[in-house]
């Protein structure tokens, strides 16, 4: 682009921009005399004009023609009379159009500042300011309707807090009654007084599947008439059946329907919804819970569904959980108790066999009349029982002994210390990287507790050993390695053949290697020692974690 066009350029804008001073004059006149016209002021300010101009030509009168003197004063004192009353009229229309708004607005300000949003400005029937006026106005009325649709949206979403607080209040009270009680009666009772207590109902039950019935296992407002008429309830009888096969939460209208099957109420008084929520656990359905309400159930809140649905998965969980801790109970039973019977007869085995054998020498002996064997027969039958007995109260004392809670290694160095103090044999202790717990779990712990001890006990017994070395490994492939040796007698041949009863102990620690989830290997040669290594397997973390905290 060359120079010339430029400036031609730049000359255009100049040209198209400018406004000339004499329209820019005449612009703000009109302007001027628009403004003074709406407010009804243009006539008096002109009024006052020209009373000055009369004015001033009459005092030039007087001066220049004294004997119009009396005139020349009268006719000023007429104007001066009306100067004054078009300046009164002028400040008058002043006070109205302009001044009285402008304090108008400054109040109006005040009071919105206070929060009155109902105030509006008094529009006066014309002037500059009644067009304004008319929108502040206009813009009151807009924001008092959006303050009280914003207050009414505070007001709901406040409304759903408080019922979504209530129903975690509820939650919270519900999960503190189920996780306080073990037994699964009072279980079920502190949870139905609670519940009744939280959604104000005048009874309620719960109903437990039994095959293809309802059995009634607790209850609260309900006569003990009904609860024998109604104990068990055939599944195709009534909603609570139905739900109890299906699932989904039930409402009906009074107990009119449950009422025809029994010879009186279900509930005394007025019952306006009976209320059937399924008790879940995963996938299945374990029962029911009745609610038995005096208002109808939408009186709960928009959410009641949702919380009762709830309510009813937290029950479902407890019940679950309190039968496989009573299935655990058992188990744990049954396997310490199959325990106790290996270690009492794998350690009482070998001494009641040979007594047994002692009591026909000595009979035969005595048969013979033998009075010196006779009397060696019996001190040995008195040692056997000695050492059965000593061998008892080891076991018992084994039994007794907790391990020490800060984690295997320390309850193996106390193991240790009271093995070397009763044997005097040297003891070498071992564990490397491993600390506390040996990275496994409790019920980890307790068995490989259990093993070293067993080990412990039998080198004590049997092995006439000098040395004994434990030692902790942790593999490339995680968990543990434990390797128990001495350098005793080790096992022979008769020993690895003779019936598991008879043996020194070895079917208890297979059985609790098994138990742990881990393998044991044993190796010994007749003069050789023994070797017992004991491979753990890794535990999860996650889990392990889980326990700890616990």
């Amino acid at each position: 682009m060359n120079p010339e066009s430029i400036l031609q350029r730049d000359k255009i804008n100049q040209t198209s921009h400018y406004v000339p001073d004499d329209s820019l004059g005449a612009l703000s006149g009109n302007i001027v005399v628009s403004t003074l016209s709406r407010n009804r002021l243009l006539v008096p300010i002109l009024g006052l004009l020209v009373t000055l101009l009369l004015f001033a030509a009459t005092t030039f009168i007087g001066f220049f023609w004294p004997n119009h003197a009396d005139v020349v004063f009268i006719t000023q004192l007429l104007l001066l009379v009306c100067g004054l009353f078009l300046l009164a009229y002028t400040v008058y229309r002043i006070r109205q159009q302009m001044l009285k708004p402008i304090a108008d607005l400054r109040n109006w300000s005040q009071r919105i500042r206070a929060g009155d949003l109902h105030k509006h400005i008094d529009l006066p029937p014309r002037g500059e300011f009644a067009s304004l006026i008319q929108d502040v106005n206009g813009l009151t009325d807009e924001l008092h309707s959006l303050t009280e649709e914003m207050d009414q949206r505070v007001r709901e979403q406040t409304a759903h807090i408080a019922n979504k607080s209530r129903s975690l209040e509820i939650l919270y009270d519900i999960t503190t009654s189920l996780s306080s009680t073990g037994n699964l009666d009072e279980l079920l009772e502190q949870f139905l007084d609670t519940l009744m207590t939280l959604v104000d109902a005048s009874a309620a039950s719960v109903r437990l599947v039994e095959g293809l019935q309802t059995r009634l296992v607790a209850s609260r407002g309900m006569t003990s008439t009904i609860r024998e008429e109604d104990l068990l309830v055939d599944m195709n009888r009534c909603m609570c059946g139905r739900i109890s096969q299906h699932g989904g939460l039930g409402i009906q209208k009074g107990v009119e329907a449950c009422n025809q099957f029994l010879s009186c109420a279900v509930v005394e008084g007025n019952c306006s919804e009976m209320v059937v929520v399924p008790l879940q656990y995963q996938d299945r359905i374990l029962g029911v819970y009745n609610l038995f309400l005096e208002r109808p159930s939408s009186e709960l809140g928009r959410d009641a569904r949702d919380l009762l649905n709830s309510i009813g998965k937290h029950l479902g969980l407890a019940i679950a959980k309190s039968r496989l801790d009573v299935n655990a109970r058992r188990l744990a039973i049954m396997e310490e108790r199959n325990m106790i019977g290996n270690e009492l007869h794998d350690s009482l085995a070998q001494a009641l066999v040979g007594m047994r054998l002692q009591t026909k020498m000595l009979g035969e002996t005595l048969y013979k009349k033998d009075v010196r064997a006779a009397q060696s027969e019996v001190r040995r039958l008195n040692t056997s029982i000695d050492e059965a007995h000593t061998s008892l109260r080891e076991l018992l004392s084994n039994f007794r002994s907790r391990m020490d809670e800060r984690g295997l290694v320390y309850a193996v160095q106390d193991l240790i210390y009271n093995f070397k103090q009763e044997t005097g044999i040297n003891t070498y202790f071992h564990t490397g990287d491993i600390k506390d717990h040996a990275g496994m779990s409790p019920a980890q712990e307790f068995q490989a507790y259990r093993i070293i001890q067993e080990a412990l006990a039998n080198i004590k017994k049997h092995s006439n050993a000098c040395n004994v070395r434990i030692l902790f490994n942790r593999p490339a492939d995680g968990g543990c390695t434990i390797l128990i040796e001495d350098d005793g007698l080790g096992i022979s041949d008769d020993q690895e053949i003779a019936n598991p009863g008879e043996h020194i102990g070895l079917s208890v620690m297979q059985e609790r290697a098994d138990a742990l989830g881990g393998e044991l290997e044993i190796e010994s040669d007749a003069g050789e020692g023994t070797r017992i290594i004991l491979h753990i397997p890794q535990t999860n973390q996650k889990h392990l974690e889980t326990f700890r905290n616990i």
